[in-house]
Parts: C-alpha cells; structure tokens; sequence
C-alpha cells in the first residue's frame, strides 16, 4: 500500500465557505458589494457562498477570482449541495424568529395560496427573495419579499 502521509488533502465544500468568509472579511466586502461584483443578488450569493445553492459555473469563476480562493474552489462552487440543517430549530434568535413567523402565518400562507392556486406550494428552486430597510417612524423595518413558482400538485 502505499504511503499517503504525504497526499495534499482534498478541498472540502467546509474548506471553500471558510475560506470565503474569511476573504470576504479581509477584502472589507459586504455581500451586496461581492454580489455585484459577480453579477448576482445578495440572497444568492450568500446562499451559495454557504453551501445551500450552487453557483453557475461562470459565477463561482468569477467569485473564486474577485477572492483568490484556491485552485478548485469554483469547481466545489458550482457542485449541487447537500442541504442539511443541524438543529431542527435554531437557536440563534434572527433565524429563531423567521421560524416562530412560519409556525404563526405558515398555515395561514397555505390557506391563501391554496384559495388563490389551488393544491399546490411555492417552489424555493425557481425563487427570488429580496431584504431591503424600510425607515419608519417606531423603528426601521426589515421588508422581506419572496417570489416562488407556483407548483399544483399532480392529482393521483
């Protein structure tokens, strides 16, 4: 057998997030700044930058050149991810609160999809979604917008 003490180890998905938010740190960028520097939304890249999306091919090249990330980053970029999530519910109080805002106005977003489509759901694969601050009076608001396709389950 022979000896792979020596081998280089394989660049992990883990190993490019890491090294993406490390450079993204040094660069001073923040995610819209880095978005547009690769012709992309800010919603996108950060997923995809996380490992939840893959970016098209031309877009982790082009991400992997405006952070110098290392030779095969873009290839891992560009690979369809494995989602999985740790927690069930998460503990961090921003990600809490969207899943407390799913638990009270989920069934209540059902009911109106269904009322306006019929049976069916909102694709998350064809989606966009936008973040934008609104200023208001009792405090800044935080507008999130989403925009999946409409999906009618198929009857049996």
């Amino acid at each position: 057998m022979k000896d792979q003490t020596h081998l280089p180890t394989a660049l992990t998905r883990e190993d490019v997030t890491a090294q993406i938010l490390a450079a993204r740190k040094a660069a001073g960028m923040t995610w819209e700044a880095l978005a547009e520097a690769i012709g992309m939304s800010p919603v996108f890249t950060h997923s995809a930058a996380m490992g939840m999306n893959a970016f098209p091919a031309e877009k982790a090249q082009a991400l992997a050149k405006v952070l110098d990330l290392d030779p095969g980053a873009a290839e891992l970029l560009s690979e369809p991810p494995t989602k999985i999530w740790s927690q069930a519910v998460p503990t961090d109080p921003c990600l809490y609160r969207l899943y407390e805002i799913v638990g009270v106005y989920g069934p209540t977003i059902k009911a109106l999809i269904e009322e306006k489509f019929g049976t069916g759901i909102m694709s998350a694969i064809d989606f966009e979604m936008h973040l934008t601050r609104e200023p208001n009076p009792k405090g800044d608001r935080v507008k999130l917008e989403m925009s999946g396709k409409y999906l009618g389950y198929n009857a049996w």
